[in-house]
């Protein structure tokens, strides 16, 4: 994605399933559990690097033992600094301690970090502030031990200003009004009701206060508190639980928003926001790597009991596909030949666009993560091209000579790497003048591929805002001299905010959006966008339930290509020579191409929750009033 767009979070949990003298006999370390936790976090660190956290519990310590460590970075390389202040805790007690080296029990019991549970989180931030406080895991804290919640997730709320109201009228102070923060609080909220229930009904089954710690574990239904707790969200999420005593649990949105990935065997159970971390950090097959069904939770007990329990009834299941598209690593095999099959459903609109003139033209892609899209589009046109050689070699087989079919046989498909990201250079200026120059050179170009009757393709996964393209990409193309720049999106046009974990919260931010108010404006039908202020202003009160999304209509009187048409004249300029075309996938064959991942609200406008219409509609207003805002 060539414009710069924070998003997602991931998550990383490990239960070692065996006591730690198992791994310090068969893997050589007690520490196994946190070179682990390093190695799924650090597989993850594309999905965050605003922040980093580690949790981690140790089970059946005794009273007065410290079993809950916890520790989170907001540093500029937060996943390396984390595991930093680990490593120098420990070896700092075992360097005062020799004795503790072979002495698995004693390395429990005095080292902090080791144990058997642990909780991972890598975090972009899309909702408050990015300060250590904003930084997961979050932790809520009790003298009894099964009322520490520990609490991390790849998530987003709708409606918080609900939640937290939910929670005061229950009686509480929540410190502050984040999906994070209420979340936690409504969860722990029916944690302490269900654990008081649990030692009253010990105490009537003639159990000490003692006796009924464990009795508690043991009974608690993790998968009743998540019910109750989960009543009333809105939003994309995959929250991730430890409490203090030792269960664990994962839970997934109802319509499978958001992704998680689990692994079980008779050491280790092993959940993940992404399936090739697991495959890659335990060496196990895609096949033995599931995922976690939407309105599901992996509920794992203190004893080592893993379950599957459905917590709300699963919706239509609409799998973000920005995660196929784009978030996730290509690395996964579904996700590889997804990404390949978005470039090859979309060279039929390219060869329109070059007059399916492919020997002059020439393929490449930007950024890198457009790599394996642009294989796909290349491995189309490659056939293209040969069903071209063959359909002439048939026509004059009769005539056909030796030298003319070697010279037919010559000619391929040409591709180059034209582009290549200065990795080095920053936008360190903020005045918007100087870095605007700064921003042209963000990418250079390599000269002398390019001849002046080329036409030059370069496939990008999206375009949100078009800023890189129009400042950078389009006038670095153009210094090579081509005939024509075809700018190809392997993703549809991104005409609506985002309000699941993505950040893409206001309207006028999308060059789609900008691009359909300047045609309404040509046409003398902005009207059109007083009519859905005054709609969505008349729904500011609704349920969400009842609320309409009207902003679709500002796309109703123009077809995708006349969007795509104005998008172009918008990012180029001037002094562009070349002329500039681009190309947007189709919805469809992004269905086709991703069956799986079918969640497309910010190409379509339909929301999977109700409260997706109400920020969409609040996007719209704040951009009608001239709110510089978010929606959600």
């Amino acid at each position: 994605m060539s414009d710069a767009l924070k998003h997602e979070c991931g998550i990383a949990l490990v239960r070692l399933l065996k006591p730690l003298e198992y791994y310090k006999e068969k893997y050589g370390t007690a520490f196994y559990g946190i070179q682990k936790m390093y190695l799924m976090m650090e597989k993850q660190h594309n999905r965050g690097q605003d922040g980093a956290g580690f949790a981690s519990i140790k089970l059946d310590v005794e009273p007065g033992e410290r079993y809950i460590s916890r520790v989170r970075s907001n540093h500029a390389q937060p996943i390396q600094d984390v595991f930093k202040q680990i490593n120098e805790r420990i070896n700092e007690e075992m360097t005062t301690h020799p004795e503790y080296a072979n002495d698995v029990a004693k390395q429990k019991a005095n080292i902090p970090y080791i144990g058997e549970l642990f909780l991972g989180h890598v975090r972009y931030g899309t909702f408050g502030k990015n300060s250590i406080e904003s930084v997961h895991p979050f932790l809520r804290q009790s003298n009894w031990m099964h009322r520490n919640l520990i609490l991390a997730g790849n998530f987003n709320m709708t409606n918080v200003k609900e939640l937290f109201e939910n929670l005061v009228e229950l009686g509480q102070h929540p410190k502050e009004m984040a999906d994070t923060v209420t979340v936690m609080e409504k969860i722990g909220h029916f944690l302490d009701k269900e654990v008081m229930q649990l030692y009253q009904d010990c105490k009537t089954e003639g159990y000490s206060k003692r006796e009924a710690s464990p009795v508690i574990a043991d009974r608690l239904d993790i998968a009743k508190i998540l019910a109750r707790s989960a009543k009333n969200l809105d939003g994309g999420y995959a929250m991730a639980g430890l409490l203090g005593h030792g269960d664990a649990f994962v839970f997934r949105d109802p319509a499978g928003i958001r992704p998680a990935y689990f692994y079980q065997d008779d050491e280790v159970v092993v959940v993940a926001s992404e399936r090739p971390v697991i495959q890659t950090v335990f060496n196990v097959p895609f096949e033995s790597v599931q995922e976690i069904e939407p309105g599901n939770a992996l509920i794992i007990k203190k004893n080592g009991k893993v379950s599957m329990e459905q917590i709300l009834e699963p919706t239509v299941k609409k799998a973000c596909s920005f995660e196929r598209i784009y978030f996730s690593r290509g690395s996964d095999a579904e996700i590889y030949q997804e990404r390949k099959n978005l470039g090859k459903l979309i060279l039929p609109a390219v060869l329109e666009s070059i007059d399916s003139d492919t020997d002059n033209t020439v393929f490449s892609y930007i950024p890198n993560t457009a790599e394996t899209s642009f294989y796909g589009l290349v491995e189309a046109a490659q056939d293209f091209l040969n069903q071209r050689k063959n359909n002439y070699i048939l026509k004059n087989r009769d005539t056909l000579t030796a030298e003319t079919l070697q010279e037919l046989l010559a000619v391929k498909i040409r591709t180059e790497k034209v582009a290549i990201k200065d990795a080095k250079l920053r936008t360190f200026i903020t005045e918007d003048s100087s870095r605007d120059d700064l921003v042209a050179h963000v990418y250079d170009v390599t000269y002398g591929v390019i001849k002046p009757t080329d036409n030059l393709v370069i496939i990008d996964d999206s375009i949100v805002r078009g800023t890189t393209l129009k400042m950078s990409i389009i006038k670095m193309m153009d210094r090579l001299n081509p005939k024509r720049i075809v700018i190809v999106s392997s993703a549809p046009q991104i005409r609506y905010p985002d309000c699941y974990g993505i950040d893409m919260a206001k309207l006028e931010g999308l060059v789609a959006f900008r691009a359909a108010l300047a045609l309404l404006k040509e046409r003398n039908l902005y009207h059109i966008v007083d009519e859905i202020y005054a709609k969505c202003k008349a729904q500011e009160n609704y349920i969400d339930s009842d609320v309409v999304n009207y902003v679709t209509a500002i796309y109703d009187q123009f077809t995708p290509e006349e969007v795509s048409a104005k998008i172009a004249e918008m990012l180029s300029s001037p002094e562009i020579n070349a002329e500039v075309k681009i190309i947007f996938q189709k919805v469809e064959d992004l269905h086709i191409a991703c069956p799986k991942n079918l969640g497309d609200w910010y190409f379509t406008g339909d929301y999977p929750t109700p409260g997706g219409n109400r920020v969409v509609n609040r996007a719209f207003m704040n951009f009608y009033e001239g709110k510089d805002a978010r929606a959600y």
